[in-house]
């Protein structure tokens, strides 16, 4: 079974391929390597788990059974359910916020990156619906520390706005940049909660010209609404940063 053009993320594998099973045989393989193999596993069984019971009926146990790990084994790397899951969006989201940056960098003007960055993260969650329904709706329910774990992904999307141009001079607040992220999260929020995750690559050029027009203007935003969209991961062509994911 090849594996998905993006299986260093929670969700894009199936935890108990074979392909995945650790080898038995006369050389022993080093304990670290054994947790390391586990630990992955159980990240992609959190994510398919949770996305199909929801965070609340999802057991320890669903998610050993998934993994194709023992309880024993899963309690060596979590302290329970709760840590399981913010581990595994930990681990995710700094994947995906890796993704984008790459695709930010890559281009040399502010408003193309910002645009390059909104695709990838897009893509990612279209391509990746359990991860998409696990990290965006079902963290909610995970209760304050996973809450607080969301808050801080939140803020480290500023990143993208520090070499914002300023429109007309006027200051820019934390609260504008606070502003804009909440609207794109909450968009999106909206599709995966309501089972749209494959339409959110379509959104793009709404929230492109929403994300610039407070930095360039209303008229040099408006010309993103006509850019093309990318096509949905029923055919999806991933733009080279994400296809190469597999580098991270």
């Amino acid at each position: 079974m090849a594996d998905h053009p993006l299986s260093p993320l929670p969700g894009a594998r199936e935890a108990r391929d074979p392909s995945r099973a650790i080898k038995r045989g006369p050389s022993r393989v080093p304990p670290e390597v054994v947790a390391a193999n586990q630990r992955e596993r159980l990240y992609d069984a959190v994510v398919h788990t949770v996305a199909e019971k929801g965070y609340a009926n999802a057991t320890v146990s669903d998610i050993c059974r998934a993994a194709g790990v023992t309880r024993p084994a899963f309690y060596a790397l979590f302290a329970g359910k709760d840590d399981a899951l913010i581990a595994t969006y930990r681990h995710g989201t700094d994947l995906l916020l890796h993704l984008m940056e790459s695709a930010f960098r890559a281009e040399p003007v502010w408003r193309d990156g910002a645009r390059a960055a909104l695709r990838v993260l897009l893509q990612v969650l279209a391509e990746l619906p359990a991860f998409a329904t696990t990290a965006v709706v079902e963290i909610d329910a995970a209760g304050p520390l996973a809450r607080a774990e969301r808050a801080e992904l939140l803020r480290r999307f500023d990143r993208f706005f520090s070499e914002a141009p300023s429109a007309g001079d006027l200051p820019m607040p934390e609260e504008l940049v606070e502003t804009v992220v909440g609207g794109i999260y909450a968009t999106i929020y909206r599709h995966v909660a309501a089972g749209r995750v494959e339409q959110l690559p379509a959104l793009l050029p709404m929230l492109a010209y929403f994300t610039l027009v407070p930095f360039v203007g209303r008229e040099e935003a408006a010309s993103e609404l006509s850019i093309p969209v990318p096509e949905g991961p029923s055919g999806c062509r991933l733009t080279p940063e994400v296809q190469e994911v597999q580098e991270v």
